[in-house]
């Protein structure tokens, strides 16, 4: 399934457009983010713009304060937009830890908060930045040492941040087949272009290889493939260039 990371069109409001706008590209998904249903307005207005639009959301972030504070409030929203996957999608640097124990420590941490979601039906898991492939001085990876902490984490891999912490991607699609769960398809502009878009691309117009990586990911069973562009400029053609180009694949 093609989904659509909604963060991408957080410069291009109201939301509603944003909806229509999509499943007129083709999408049939889209990836939620805490602020778009953090209220019980914003949460109707979603529901609404979802069923109006024929599209749903499998996939789903919450921020880890919520999901610590309030496990109830996030099944609700979930059961109210059929979401089956949530994601936690970052940490502050100061919650992080230098450690691999601290990093360990995190992903106990991130275990507990999903034990009522995995109670309630919903797969619980992090998503990555870069950070998580950058060594700490004794040489373990972060993302190894969190994902020891929760034994039962899924993981939304997104792929370009791996690439961009210097690790190959295969390889950790290979190692950690029975955690990915869901798959951010977003890619790298060539060095020193795209500045005014933070150096990303529009998914196929980049420096990625996805023919290749979406077959190793298909290969593993991961169904939701979300497109996503940290700061695009023009949030339609990101939308469409970049359906048209996986589609393809």
């Amino acid at each position: 399934m093609f989904s659509y990371q909604l963060y991408s069109s957080r410069n291009f409001p109201p939301t509603a457009d944003t909806l229509r706008m999509l499943a007129a590209a083709g999408y049939g998904a889209v990836e939620g983010l805490g602020g778009l249903y953090a209220t019980p307005e914003g949460l109707a207005e979603i529901a609404s713009g979802l069923t109006e639009n024929n599209l749903v959301m499998p996939t789903a972030h919450f921020p880890i304060e919520l999901l610590e504070a309030d496990p109830d409030k996030v099944i609700h929203i979930a059961k109210t937009l059929g979401i089956a996957n949530i994601y936690c999608p970052w940490i502050a640097p100061e919650a992080r830890g230098t450690t691999a124990q601290e990093w360990n420590a995190l992903g106990a941490r991130l275990q507990k908060v999903g034990a009522p979601l995995r109670g309630a039906g919903i797969g619980f898991g992090w998503h990555n930045h870069d950070f998580e492939f950058l060594a700490l001085p004794d040489g373990t990876l972060p993302h190894t040492a969190l994902f020891d902490g929760g034994p039962d984490l899924e993981w939304e891999m997104d792929v370009a941040w791996v690439i961009k912490g210097g690790a190959d991607p295969f390889q950790w699609i290979k190692d950690y087949s029975g955690r990915i769960t869901a798959a951010h398809v977003k890619d790298i502009a060539p060095a020193g272009e795209n500045a005014n878009e933070d150096g990303w691309a529009d998914v196929g117009h980049g420096t990625v290889d996805w023919r290749a990586l979406m077959a190793a990911l298909r290969g593993i069973g991961v169904k939701n493939f979300v497109m996503e562009h940290d700061n695009p400029s023009d949030h339609h053609r990101f939308a469409t260039r970049s359906i048209a180009s996986v589609k393809s694949y």
